[in-house]
């Protein structure tokens, strides 16, 4: 799993928020949700924006830029 992988599935698991959830808030499929967590695909910048902006996180925190 990559960094952002990473991150996202503990930002997500962290607020009990399930697959299904996030990609309607996302207006994204599961599938891809699972893809990004398993690091078999990038997001586009639109939806790295969104994420961060939901989960009060920076960009640079879900690239693994910096730990906070």
């Amino acid at each position: 799993m990559n960094i952002f992988g990473e991150r996202l599935a503990a930002l997500r698991t962290e607020k009990k928020l399930p697959r299904t959830k996030l990609a309607e808030i996302l207006n994204v499929s599961v599938r891809l949700i699972s893809y990004w967590e398993n690091g078999q695909r990038e997001c586009d910048f639109n939806t790295l924006i969104k994420i961060a902006d939901y989960f009060c996180v920076s960009c640079d925190f879900l690239l693994g830029r910096t730990d906070y």
